[in-house]
């Protein structure tokens, strides 16, 4: 195992951003200085945050520090739990087939699509009318 105290994640998700830093502790999360309950209001998106700890039971070992910024709830939910997971691999290689076979290294491509000029959106038309 490493010597150092810290272990580094960089998670992304659609366009949110998040820096995951592992740190010996009693299993505290804070988000932006802030809780991980005040942070996010829906509990959906806190077990999100939960999952890589928890698949690996470390979550009572670390003390996690989050910096976030861009994107919405969700997305910087999927970003701080693909962090997580990369800091977990840090701190120990023999985690990683646990992690990626639950999906967690994955970064999801899915991003929103541009709206097209000539168009409503990203796919809808405005209505045709013949005459």
């Amino acid at each position: 195992m490493p010597v150092s105290s810290q272990h580094l994640g960089t998670g992304r998700r659609k366009t949110a951003v998040a820096r995951v830093f592992l740190r010996p502790g009693t299993g505290s999360i804070k988000i932006n200085q802030r809780e991980l309950n005040h942070y996010f209001a829906n509990e959906t998106s806190r077990a999100v945050v939960k999952q890589p700890l928890l698949a690996t039971e470390m979550a009572d070992k670390f003390d996690v520090f989050i910096t976030t910024n861009g994107g919405g709830m969700i997305g910087q939910a999927g970003a701080i739990r693909l962090g997580i997971a990369r800091a977990l691999c840090e701190f120990n290689a023999e985690l990683r087939g646990k992690l990626k076979q639950l999906g967690y290294l994955t970064r999801d491509p899915r991003a929103h699509e541009r709206k097209k000029y000539g168009q409503k959106g990203a796919r809808k038309r405005f209505q045709f009318s013949k005459r």
